[in-house]
């Protein structure tokens, strides 16, 4: 039986739908960007003696999932995704040259894993998390995305997640039990919500220093805003 008229006209309009929602939330993270924490706009010539830090950075002393000491001067915020092609670029390229600015303070990174490409992409949030509460978040993050490219769907079963946390040395049984808990699956699926909240909808995405950056732009996109953020900040 062939699809009426009204059938055909709706599933056209899903993907207009669906750009338009894109172009929304893109639209939504500029605008709120743009202000400050608060929600009110900058005074004008503000943003050249103080850094903005964008609503969307935690600053929580007690989240795993973070580069740099929470009072840091600036604050980077990762969209991202562990099954993401351009999210492991990102890492294998540019994260290394922006962790030395975290090491040295000036920077705070806080990861927000989308999970938006299904279970196995939650899998590996939680696997991260896990790691990130022994202390080891740098090396699994590494490893999840070695050689700049995510891990096969066959890698991430929860079998695959535990053999790497052996590999690296973690307490295998506190990783197993942190990994299976809802404490951790909670935490994860929040950082997730923040992401649709803050309105993204792919990865990667940034807030750098309160404005947006789009895609797994070129390291010297990320060093020139830290660098011209950092000279604001007097640092």
């Amino acid at each position: 039986m062939a699809p009426d008229r009204t059938s055909l006209r709706r599933s056209r309009l899903v993907p207009i739908v669906a750009v338009l929602a894109g172009i929304a939330a893109i639209a939504f993270v500029v605008i709120r960007s743009s202000h400050g924490v608060d929600g009110s706009a900058d005074r004008a010539g503000s943003a050249a003696s103080t850094p903005v830090r964008s609503e969307w950075e935690d600053r929580d002393p007690t989240d795993p999932m973070t580069f740099g000491p929470v009072d840091a001067p600036v604050g980077l915020v990762v969209f991202t995704d562990y099954q993401c092609p351009y999210c492991a670029k990102w890492s294998h390229d540019t994260l290394p040259a922006l962790l030395p600015y975290a090491d040295a303070g000036d920077l705070r990174i806080e990861l927000r894993d989308m999970n938006i490409f299904g279970d196995e992409s939650e899998r590996a949030a939680r696997a991260a998390y896990s790691a990130a509460l022994q202390g080891h978040l740098r090396e699994f993050h590494a490893a999840l995305f070695a050689d700049g490219r995510p891990r096969p769907k066959s890698a991430l079963s929860d079998d695959a997640l535990l053999a790497l946390a052996g590999e690296l040395r973690l307490d295998t049984g506190r990783f197993r039990t942190d990994y299976e808990s809802r404490t951790v699956l909670s935490a994860v699926r929040n950082k997730a919500s923040d992401g649709f909240t803050a309105g993204t909808y792919s990865t990667p995405a940034f807030i750098l220093g309160g404005q947006p950056i789009l895609g797994a732009q070129p390291t010297k996109v990320f060093t020139d805003k830290l660098r011209s953020e950092l000279d604001a900040a007097g640092r």
